[in-house]
């Protein structure tokens, strides 16, 4: 066979499956085209930002990082034990099918459906948001941590099983050293996503700026959520560079 054969026919698969997939969407660029002056006119409200809600948007996202970093902290406490379960070099097969399944499940669900049932639980605020951030965090951080202990360097396992050492020793010393730079650089990157996430809880009642946000779009008070966006932004950017470092020092461990 011909060494571009094989290169030509992956392209028009992929040339196909989005054919496919557009065909799908039925999107009408006619309507789309028409629908800019519409877009332009609702971007047009957003300004000027209103800054005498500053203090109130200041309020809102200090709640909201407080969320983001105890549903972070405990999503990731939870996630441990359910990445070791799932890691193909640690666990037994049997065991790590149930992790996987339960990892699988948390991720299937939206975290608006999470926020909406500990609202039904816990009732309107920022509680509720955290333990829908709690959850949600599993999902991802629990797959991280898994992929992490499976890239872990098999030959110095295999050098501690041959000079006797115990599971808890194999984990203390082969497998944490590894693992823990790459966990933290995952753990951060999520405490950053979940500012974000928080934001959009806000939307069902679970507390931090989303809420205001939400409270400030529906009676039609734009530039005073633009505010709001801006705000979240800076923080969000803040915490980007702030994390960027952090895990640029901890690849150099």
């Amino acid at each position: 066979m011909y060494p571009w054969v094989q290169p030509l026919i992956i392209f028009f698969i992929l040339v196909s499956l989005y054919v496919w997939a557009l065909r799908g969407l039925e999107v009408d660029f006619e309507l789309v085209q028409d629908s800019w002056p519409h877009i332009t006119d609702f971007i047009s409200r957003l300004f000027p930002p209103d800054f005498t809600v500053v203090d109130i948007a200041i309020k809102a996202l200090i709640e909201t990082v407080q969320m983001s970093l105890w549903g972070t902290t405990i999503g990731a406490i939870l996630s441990l034990p359910i990445a070791i379960a799932s890691a193909n070099n640690v666990a037994p097969p049997w065991l790590q099918w149930l992790a996987n399944l339960l990892q699988n499940t948390v991720r299937s669900v939206p975290s608006i459906i999470l926020g909406l049932i500990f609202v039904a639980a816990t009732g309107l605020g920022a509680p509720a948001g955290t333990l829908a951030l709690s959850i949600y965090t599993i999902g991802y951080l629990a797959k991280f941590y898994q992929q992490a202990i499976e890239a872990v360097d098999k030959r110095s396992l295999e050098s501690l099983q041959v000079i006797g050492a115990s599971r808890i020793q194999i984990a203390q010393y082969g497998i944490l050293p590894q693992v823990l730079p790459l966990g933290l650089g995952y753990t951060m990157w999520m405490f950053e996503y979940n500012i974000r996430a928080a934001s959009v809880l806000g939307v069902v009642g679970a507390g931090g700026i989303g809420f205001q946000l939400k409270s400030y779009i529906d009676g039609f008070e734009y530039t005073k959520a633009t505010t709001m966006m801006l705000v979240l932004l800076v923080v969000v950017t803040v915490i980007d560079i702030f994390s960027s470092k952090l895990r640029h020092y901890l690849d150099q461990m």
